[in-house]
């Protein structure tokens, strides 16, 4: 399953450090964040709840960004 999601980062090296963060979450197949777009695109791993990978990517977002926010 791939969803995208609105998402506030503030340059496009944290963009590339939130992009490299979140595929290493377990339920993350594959990652894209455009800072550009704002845009950040979840490709998830079979059988996982996209709900709670993207509350655990959120969390792991912040370490990189504090103030970093991603419309679930």
């Amino acid at each position: 399953m791939k969803k995208s999601y609105a998402i506030e980062v503030d340059c496009a090296n944290c963009a590339r450090l939130m992009e490299e963060t979140t595929a290493k979450v377990e339920g993350v197949a594959s990652v894209v964040v455009n800072f550009m777009t704002q845009k950040m695109i979840v490709t998830f791993a079979e059988g996982a709840d996209p709900k709670a990978v993207m509350k655990t990517v959120l969390a792991e977002c912040k370490k990189v960004e504090p103030d970093c926010e991603i419309e679930l």
